[in-house]
C-alpha cells in the first residue's frame, strides 16, 4: 500500500510511519505548518498536485484536518485519520460526513457523540505505545543515571492559558461562576461536568466578551470551543500546581517541563526534554510517574499514559472511565482522587518498592503484549479494506 502521510508536530507520528513501513507498506511525507485547519488552498493545491502525480491508496494523518478531507473527496481517495488529542474542533466540520473518511478516534466518549450525529465512517481505537523502541532508548543509555528520581512530572503547566488572558474583562459574577466551576471540575474524577454547566444564559452574556471565531463549513459552537480551549486549559493549570505543591512539601519532585516554574519553590526543575531520546529514561528510572488528564479528554487514556507504561514506569493518574477496559487499578497503575489521596499513595508506594516495582512491571507487560502499534494499524487496515 502506498500512503501519503501530512508530518506535523504529532509525538506519536513517528511510531505510526515505522508500523506502516515495518508492516510492508511505503510512506512519503509531506509538511508544512497550518494556521488554519479547515481552509488553506496553497496547501490543498499541494496534496492535489501529490495525489495526481503519484498513486496513493490513502491520505493518513495523526488528528483530522477538514481541508485534507475536502481534497481527498474531490479527488476519489481514501482519508485514514487517529486522534491523539480530544476534543478536535476541526472535527466539528461538515466535511466530517465525506465518505472519504475513515476516522478513528482513542476517546470513546467522542465516538459516541459523532456516531449520534450520523458520522458513518467512525470508530474507536484507542491509542499504543510501541516498547521496542523504548527498551533500544533506554538499554542504549550509558548517562541513565542522572534520571532518576522519587516522583516525576513531564508535561505543560499552561500558564498561558487563554482564560487568564480574558478574565480581568469579565464581569465580577461571571468569574465567579467560572472560577466554582473550576473548583467543581477538580474535585470530580473521571467526568467532564464544565459543558453541562454552560448553560445557554451563561453562554449568551459570555458572547459580550468573548469572540468566536470559526471558519466556513465549522459547526462547532461557544460552549464546545470555550470549555475546550479556555476553560479545559485553566482547570489542567490549577491541578498540575496544585498537585505539585502538595507532593513538592513531602518528597522530592521532579518537574521536566518548557513552562514557568518559578513560583514551585520547592520543586526540582529539570527542564524539558526530547519525546524520543531522553523521556523514556524519566519514566523508567523514577520511582513515581505522574499523569494528570486535561478534562478535555472526557473518558480516553491519553497518549502520556502508554508512554509510562511502554518504558516499564510506575503509573500514577487521575482516573478516566476508560482505565478499566485495559487496566486493572492497583495491579498495572495506581489511581488517585485528588491532591490528598495523591499525597498520601505517593508516600505509601516510595516505601514499598517491591510492591510498586510488581505493579510497573504488569502494566508494561499489558501494553508490550496487547497495545502495540502493530495491533492498532493492523485493525485500521483490516477496518478500511
Amino acid at each position: 500500500m502506498h500512503i501519503l502521510m501530512y508530518r506535523w508536530k504529532a509525538y506519536n507520528y513517528r511510531d505510526i510511519e515505522q508500523t506502516f513501513l515495518l508492516l510492508g507498506h511505503t510512506v512519503d511525507n509531506i509538511e508544512q505548518h497550518l494556521g488554519n485547519y479547515d481552509i488553506d488552498p496553497e496547501f490543498e493545491k499541494i496534496i492535489e498536485n501529490k495525489l495526481r502525480e503519484t498513486h496513493y491508496d490513502m491520505v493518513f494523518t495523526v488528528n483530522y484536518f477538514a481541508l485534507i478531507s475536502n481534497v481527498c473527496q474531490k479527488m476519489g481517495i481514501k482519508y485514514v485519520s487517529w486522534s491523539c488529542d480530544n476534543p478536535l474542533i476541526s472535527m466539528y466540520h461538515e466535511s466530517i460526513f465525506h465518505p472519504c473518511n475513515y476516522i478513528f478516534t482513542f476517546d470513546k466518549t467522542n465516538y459516541l457523540e459523532f456516531r449520534e450525529m450520523g458520522v458513518e465512517h467512525i470508530w474507536y481505537l484507542p491509542l499504543a505505545v510501541d516498547t521496542d523502541r523504548m527498551d533500544t532508548v533506554i538499554a542504549n543509555s550509558p548517562e541513565i543515571q542522572k534520571y532518576k528520581g522519587d516522583i516525576a512530572f513531564v508535561g505543560s503547566l499552561y500558564e498561558r492559558n487563554s482564560y487568564d488572558k480574558i478574565k480581568s474583562r469579565l464581569p465580577e459574577y461571571l468569574r465567579g461562576y467560572f472560577d466554582a466551576v473550576i473548583e467543581a471540575q477538580l474535585n470530580i474524577s473521571g467526568a467532564n461536568i464544565v459543558e453541562p454547566m454552560l448553560t445557554t444564559d451563561i453562554l449568551e452574556k459570555l458572547q459580550e466578551y468573548f469572540e468566536l471565531e470559526k471558519s466556513e463549513g465549522s459547526f462547532s459552537d461557544l460552549g464546545l470551543i470555550f470549555q475546550t480551549t479556555v476553560l479545559g486549559f485553566k482547570i489542567a493549570e490549577v491541578e498540575r500546581r496544585r498537585a505539585l505543591i502538595e507532593l513538592s512539601k513531602h518528597f522530592h519532585v521532579n518537574v521536566y517541563s518548557n513552562s514557568n516554574v518559578s513560583d514551585l519553590v520547592r520543586v526540582q526543575y529539570c527542564g524539558s526534554v526530547d519525546y524520543w531520546s531522553e523521556m523514556p529514561k524519566v519514566f523508567h528510572e523514577s520511582k513515581i510517574n505522574l499523569n494528570f488528564t486535561i478534562p478535555n479528554i472526557k473518558s480516553g487514556i491519553p497518549l502520556r499514559m502508554w508512554d509510562v507504561l511502554g518504558a516499564g514506569g510506575f503509573l500514577m493518574t487521575n482516573y478516566q472511565a476508560e482505565i478499566p477496559l485495559y487496566f486493572k487499578e492497583g495491579e498495572d497503575l495506581v489511581c488517585f482522587d485528588g491532591v490528598e489521596d495523591l499525597a498520601e499513595k505517593a508516600g505509601y508506594y516510595l516505601e514499598h518498592e517491591k510492591e510498586r516495582r510488581e505493579i510497573a512491571r504488569n502494566g508494561y507487560e499489558k501494553v508490550k503484549q496487547h497495545h502495540s502499534y502493530v495491533n492498532r494499524i493492523e485493525a485500521i487496515l483490516e477496518t478500511i479494506a
